[in-house]
C-alpha cells in the first residue's frame, strides 16, 4: 500500500515537472536555460537553482538588487522563494533586471518550480 502511494506521488511529481517544462519553454526559455552546458543567455542558467544562493551563478552578472539579496544570511533559493519571485520579481527584489516578467497563474508558477526542482 505504501509503495503504491509512493509510486503514485512520484508519477504525479513527474507529470507536474513535465507540465512545468512546457510552461518554462513558453515563458522562460528565451532568457534562461536549465542545461548546465547551455551557452550564456540574457538570464542566469537555472540548472540546480533550488538550493543555490540567490544571485549565485558565477557565470552571470546579476543586478545590484540580486547581488545584495544573495549576501543576506540564508539567501538560498527554495521552492517557496521561487514561487514568490515568479509571482512578482520586482516586488520581491525591487530593482531586479527581470522586472515585471512574471507568471500570473499560480498553477504555472507551481509547475515551473516543480520543473526547476527536477532540473538538477
Amino acid at each position: 500500500m505504501i509503495r503504491g502511494l509512493v509510486l503514485l506521488l512520484a508519477l504525479h511529481g513527474a507529470a507536474l515537472a513535465q507540465e512545468g517544462r512546457a510552461v518554462f519553454e513558453n515563458h522562460c526559455a528565451s532568457c534562461h536555460a536549465v542545461d548546465r552546458d547551455a551557452p550564456e543567455q540574457a538570464g542566469p542558467n537555472l540548472a540546480g537553482v533550488i538550493g543555490r544562493r540567490i544571485g549565485g551563478d558565477p557565470a552571470f552578472g546579476y543586478s545590484p538588487a540580486l547581488d545584495q539579496a544573495g549576501k543576506q544570511a540564508g539567501a538560498v533559493w527554495d521552492r517557496d522563494r521561487l514561487l514568490r519571485f515568479l509571482a512578482d520579481p520586482e516586488e520581491m527584489f525591487p530593482g531586479t533586471w527581470m522586472g515585471a516578467n512574471f507568471l500570473a497563474d499560480a498553477a504555472d508558477r507551481a509547475a515551473v518550480a516543480d520543473y526547476l526542482q527536477s532540473a538538477r
